[in-house]
This record gives C-alpha cells, sequence and structure tokens, in this order.
C-alpha cells in the first residue's frame, strides 16, 4: 500500500512539474511575442491601441476638467472611449496621441476670456486676467474721464473672441477729461457742420417734448440746435456722462449749461429757469442739471439742445428725437 502511494506521488510530481514547465515556456513565449495592450473604441469604432487604460484616461479627464490651461477653460465630452484587454504581436506601437485627438475632438470646448466692458456693453476681449487689470489701471492713471464706467467680467463661451492688445484698447477707451476754469469760454460762433460724424458715446434724451424749430437754417437765421417745447420746470437731464465746463446766464442762450464728453463733443443746454449743476461737475447719463425755463432770447419754455464736436455745431436729430 505504502509503495503505491510513492508511485502516485511521483508520478503526480511529474505531471506537475512539466505542467509548470509548459506554463513557464509559454510565458516565455507569450513575454518575448506577444505585448498586453488595450484596444479603444469610441461610439462602437476601433480607434486605436493604448499601453496604459489608466494614463490615457487620466490625460482625457484632465482635459476634460481643465482644457490646454490657456485659452479653452474645458471641455463638453459627450461620450468617453471603452477599453479591452488584448494581447498583440510585438511591434504594433501605442496610438495614444491620436486616440486623445480623436475623444477630445468630439467634445465642445469652452473658451475662457475677459470682456473690457464701457458701461454695459462689451468693447473689447483680453486673454487674461493681469491684461484686463492693467487696461483699467492705465486708464485711472490717465484720468481718464470714463474710467469709473470700465470694467472686466469672466466669460466661458463656446465662441472664440478676436483678442485686443493692451495698448490700443487703452487708447481706444481713453476718454479726456476736460480742464475746467471757473467758467470756461462758450463757443457762440454760427458754425455748423451737416456731417453725421460718431461721437463715440450714446446719447439719452434731456427732455420729451415737442420739437418747435430744427437744426438749420430758418427765417430767422441760421439755428445751431433744436428746440424742444415742454413745460416750465421740467428736469433737464444730462444726454451724456461728462464734466460741467459753464453754468450760468450767457446772452440769448439765457441760463445755460455746457457739458464736456471728451474728445471734443459738447452739449448746450440753452433758456433754463434753474441751473441745479456748477462748474467742474462731474456728472452721470440722466444726471438733472437744469429745468426748462424761457430766459434769453426765447419766446416761450422749451429746451435749446446743441451738440458740438469740435466747435462746430451738429444736428442734434443725427443722434437724438430722430
Amino acid at each position: 500500500m505504502f509503495k503505491k502511494l510513492v508511485i502516485f506521488l511521483r508520478t503526480w510530481t511529474k505531471l506537475i512539474t512539466l505542467l509548470v514547465i509548459a506554463i513557464a515556456i509559454i510565458c516565455f513565449l507569450i513575454f518575448f511575442v506577444y505585448n498586453p495592450m488595450y484596444s479603444v473604441t469610441l461610439n462602437g469604432e476601433f480607434i486605436g491601441y493604448t499601453e496604459d487604460k489608466k494614463d490615457m484616461q487620466d490625460k482625457i479627464d484632465e482635459y476634460q476638467k481643465s482644457g490646454d490651461n490657456k485659452t479653452i477653460a474645458f471641455v463638453d465630452i459627450e461620450t468617453l472611449p471603452e477599453y479591452k484587454l488584448c494581447l498583440l504581436k510585438k511591434g504594433i506601437k501605442s496610438d495614444d496621441e491620436n486616440i486623445f485627438k480623436t475623444v477630445i475632438d468630439t467634445g465642445v470646448p469652452y473658451y475662457k476670456y475677459y470682456a473690457i466692458l464701457n458701461g454695459t456693453e462689451e468693447k473689447y476681449y483680453v486673454q487674461s486676467y493681469e491684461e484686463a487689470e492693467n487696461i483699467l489701471t492705465q486708464l485711472k492713471e490717465k484720468n481718464s474721464m470714463n474710467k469709473d464706467k470700465i470694467s472686466y467680467l469672466l466669460k466661458y463661451e463656446t465662441e472664440l473672441k478676436t483678442f485686443t492688445g493692451t495698448d490700443e484698447a487703452v487708447a481706444s477707451l481713453y476718454v479726456e477729461t476736460p480742464k475746467v476754469r471757473k467758467n470756461a469760454p462758450v463757443n457762440t460762433k454760427k458754425t455748423v457742420d451737416y456731417a453725421n460724424t460718431p461721437l463715440g458715446l450714446a446719447l439719452v434724451k434731456p427732455v420729451e417734448g415737442i420739437i418747435t424749430s430744427r437744426f438749420g437754417t430758418r427765417s430767422r437765421g441760421l439755428h445751431t440746435g433744436l428746440d424742444i417745447a415742454t413745460s416750465t420746470g421740467t428736469p433737464i437731464k444730462a444726454t451724456a456722462d461728462g464734466v460741467v465746463t459753464y453754468a450760468g446766464y450767457k446772452g440769448s442762450y439765457g441760463n445755460l449749461v455746457v457739458i464736456s464728453h471728451g474728445n471734443g463733443v459738447e452739449t448746450y443746454y440753452a433758456h433754463c429757469s434753474r441751473i441745479y449743476a456748477s462748474p467742474g461737475d462731474t456728472v452721470s447719463q440722466g444726471t438733472v442739471i437744469a429745468a426748462v425755463g424761457s430766459t434769453g432770447n426765447s419766446t416761450g419754455p422749451h429746451l435749446h439742445l446743441e451738440i458740438r464736436v469740435g466747435g462746430y455745431a451738429k444736428n442734434p436729430q443725427n443722434y437724438l428725437y430722430n
């Protein structure tokens, strides 16, 4: 009995040894002939092989979350790849770059940028926070009249905007602040220009009323403004941000307020019954600066409104009441 057991154990030992040797030979052949890799598919379509599934997926996940750390903030990828382990002959190379590009190209990129605003209007776009801050800093250092209106807003959009250089943005946004004396000289010359010159700013109506006399030549001579009839005491509002350069009585204008809006643009508000602004005041668009009256050369309560650019009177109806 004992002899039979010994023979049985020897037989199984030989078989196990042969099995181990066979497995070792197979593993040896596989190691030198084949390479374990992952077959990658996207939406059921084969897109390549990768050796490291985790590394590839981590790279895709990071791009989804952080983009390219430049203009692309993140990417919305709807479908992620699937991986299947397989053995391939030595010499077959991984397709990591192609796999990565194919996957991210299916996503929707969101671009990060800063919009430079003048009030609520987006004027320019820059790529970095530092550029946006630099624009605001330079406008404040230059004491631009609109410095308090300029701001920036961080945005994420699927459309890539055209970026503007810092110097170009500052030069375009800068509005010179007029140097104001107690009461600056008022241009009363009958100098008109009928061209519709862009002002570079949006105006609001100073009053609501009926137009009784338009700009240009009339029977009594050249009219350099627009007359809007309304009741005495009606508040007169500044048409845009600016600095008051004159506030007082001025001949045929009667009680007059003049506001400089920078870059040679001025507005005149004449025949006022009362004046609430003073020379040197910085006023915002819509600020009440005076009240309608009939002072000076006037036949009834109305506002005489002038818009002057470089000293030349422009037709207010090119910008208002049209």
